[in-house]
């Protein structure tokens, strides 16, 4: 079995049409920065779409890239990492939405960053110069900023970026910070740096850009923001 030094985990949900682009673009980057020795792996929870057979056409497209793995109905966010992380090889796992929220040609300034500076966790950031979003209403913009100054009023300043979900890990670090994790919705990766910042991990931030799905549906909700909330309360007063 090869060696392989970056592991890719995307979780899906009715995402058949922006799969095969992310996946081309993933492979394309990685490609163009020297870094061959990586792996996709697919978490699908049931698709009614046929998301799960676009991956294994893509399986033929790219082969020995792309590692899929179903579960049984749609079990969250939070889960779908921890479970994709069982089947990780690489040293460093690189969390991303599918959606092409997250443009993988971010994914080589990440990977020189933390290379540069040997650091555990490198995130992207909208809020600092050069990133950005695209294609946001007013008020999800105010949301989402407003639920960043929160968390950075509440836990301290982890990040640029506390709400953001595209970042390279060292997988030894994350495996010991996610055990204490309890978040398993939008939260997940909040509490993650946030116990990652109190245990004082290295942490790193490239500028990015998010742009808003091309296909398809956000799978944001009210829900997801009371959990938010409620993450909040629960480290302020345990960590």
């Amino acid at each position: 079995m090869s060696q392989i030094d970056y592991s890719i985990i995307m979780p899906t949900y009715n995402e058949r049409e922006n799969l095969p682009i992310i996946v081309y673009l993933i492979c394309s980057e990685m490609q163009k920065c020297g870094e061959n020795r990586f792996e996709i792996i697919i978490v699908d929870d049931s698709s009614p779409d046929g998301t799960q057979d676009v991956a294994k056409q893509l399986q033929t497209v790219f082969p020995n890239k792309i590692v899929l793995k179903s579960r049984k109905g749609k079990l969250g966010l939070g889960s779908a990492y921890i479970y994709g992380l069982t089947f990780a090889r690489g040293d460093f796992v690189i969390i991303m939405d599918a959606d092409l929220s997250h443009h993988p040609k971010f994914i080589p300034e990440m990977i020189r960053l933390q290379k540069k500076s040997n650091l555990d966790i490198v995130t992207g950031t909208r809020y600092r110069s050069g990133g950005g979003v695209c294609g946001w209403s007013w008020f999800r913009k105010l949301t989402s900023s407003g639920a960043n100054v929160l968390a950075t009023t509440a836990i301290g300043n982890a990040s640029s970026d506390m709400t953001g979900s595209f970042r390279l890990y060292r997988k030894a670090v994350l495996e010991k910070i996610l055990p204490e994790v309890k978040a398993k919705g939008f939260s997940f990766q909040f509490e993650i740096i946030a116990r990652a910042y109190k245990k004082g991990y290295t942490i790193g931030e490239v500028p990015i850009t998010f742009a808003d799905r091309m296909f398809g549906s956000s799978k944001i909700g009210m829900k997801e923001y009371v959990g938010f909330i409620k993450t909040i309360l629960l480290l302020v007063l345990t960590i």
